[in-house]
């Protein structure tokens, strides 16, 4: 965060309670789990030889045949930005700086609730749904894991999008916010597609990665970063301004 933040007192905005935080975290971790198995057995099966997975495999062939050495480098480092080791090192260091400039824990723990909401609904997904590769070349090599959903989209939109909800609830530099707001929906688009080309997922896949990640994180801030607190001394702040 920005130089100008006073650090608030620890506890101040901590949760109030936590057991009712992680029952209603997991409750919406089942609920969206539920929906993702259902939607990936509903593609592996029910809509196998659908128009939909038609399209999914003529857009895997169109990137295919427009692969170009630049592009294939282009991809590979595109795709670094959303590995588990990259994701857990940028996770671990936000973590530690949040805590250390914000001088609380509730924007560091809102960090790693996203992240490990994200990876455990994934893994979740990915062993209840078995959807193959796209029946394409591959520039990777396939990870055990089912294709559905992308892990790396999901991922990417995880923690650039955390970083993002936390740049507009705790900075004040306009410029942190609009830095922090493109990566969030630059990284994951680029990442997404760069899974395509590869041939690493189908549209479908990555189309559900990013909606997990999405879902995910708005219903960890809501249950966590939003204070009603804060926002009825904000109004209060406002209300007088206008009276004055």
């Amino acid at each position: 965060m920005t130089g100008n933040e006073a650090a608030v007192p620890a506890g101040r905005f901590e949760f109030a309670n936590p057991p009712m935080l992680a029952a209603r975290l997991i409750g919406a971790a089942l609920v969206l789990l539920a929906l993702l198995v259902g939607t990936g057995q509903l593609l592996t099966h029910w809509l196998r030889n659908s128009a939909i997975t038609r399209w999914d495999g003529s857009v895997d062939r169109w990137f295919v045949q427009r692969r170009t050495p630049d592009w294939n480098t282009v991809t590979k480092v595109v795709t670094f930005g959303a590995e588990t080791e990259t994701v857990i090192a940028i996770g671990l260091v936000c973590f530690v700086v949040l805590r250390w400039r914000l001088g609380r824990w509730r924007e560091s723990l809102f960090l790693a609730a996203g992240l490990i909401g994200e990876v455990t609904i994934f893994l979740g997904t990915t062993l209840l749904v078995e959807r193959h590769r796209p029946a394409v070349p591959r520039l990777d090599s396939a990870p055990p894991t089912s294709s559905f959903p992308s892990g790396h989209t999901a991922a990417a939109v995880a923690l650039y999008g955390s970083l993002a909800l936390i740049a507009w609830t705790a900075a004040r530099a306009g410029w942190l916010r609009l830095l922090a707001t493109a990566l969030a929906v630059l990284m994951p688009a680029a990442v997404g597609l760069s899974r395509l080309y590869r041939g690493m997922h189908n549209p479908t896949d990555v189309l559900a990665g990013a909606l997990l990640g999405a879902c995910w994180l708005l219903v960890a801030g809501a249950l966590m970063l939003y204070r009603p607190e804060e926002g009825q001394c904000v109004s209060a702040r406002a209300k007088s301004k206008v009276k004055r």
